[in-house]
């Protein structure tokens, strides 16, 4: 077990030795770095994104409040990855998510429909949630 987890985060988008090396010390023992490693998803094209979302995706819930940070801000690129890469892959994520999925469905900005990312969150709803929107 490592003493510094953060030694193992990568430093630039394509260092993936680092990023296969961390995720394979598991959930939760990457716990203390999640949050680092979220930043390293904000471009699904990245090759360290591409280690690290299959990975995020297997913990589920506990990723919620995360999740909840990137579905609030204002990076589309970023919830487009989230939705579309952890929260699809995630049945726990995406019903511990309803709400929020519903506010995309519901009532989302101008920047989230140009994305795409209200008719993402209605799949994911439909997919896992059911069919009902309240």
């Amino acid at each position: 077990m490592p003493r510094n987890l953060s030694t193992f985060i990568p430093t630039s988008k394509y260092d993936t030795d680092k990023a296969e090396r961390l995720v394979a010390f598991g959930y939760p023992m990457i716990e203390p770095v999640l949050e680092e490693m979220f930043e390293w998803i904000q471009d699904e094209n990245w090759p360290v994104a591409r280690v690290f979302m299959p990975f995020l995706a297997t913990i589920g819930a506990p990723l919620v409040p995360l999740v909840r940070h990137v579905l609030q801000s204002q990076d589309e690129q970023w919830k487009r990855a989230v939705l579309g890469n952890l929260v699809n892959g995630s049945k726990a994520l995406a019903q511990a998510l309803s709400v929020d999925l519903q506010r995309l469905i519901n009532s989302p900005t101008t920047a989230e429909t140009e994305e795409g990312l209200n008719a993402m969150a209605d799949e994911l709803f439909r997919k896992f949630c059911g069919s009902d929107i309240a």
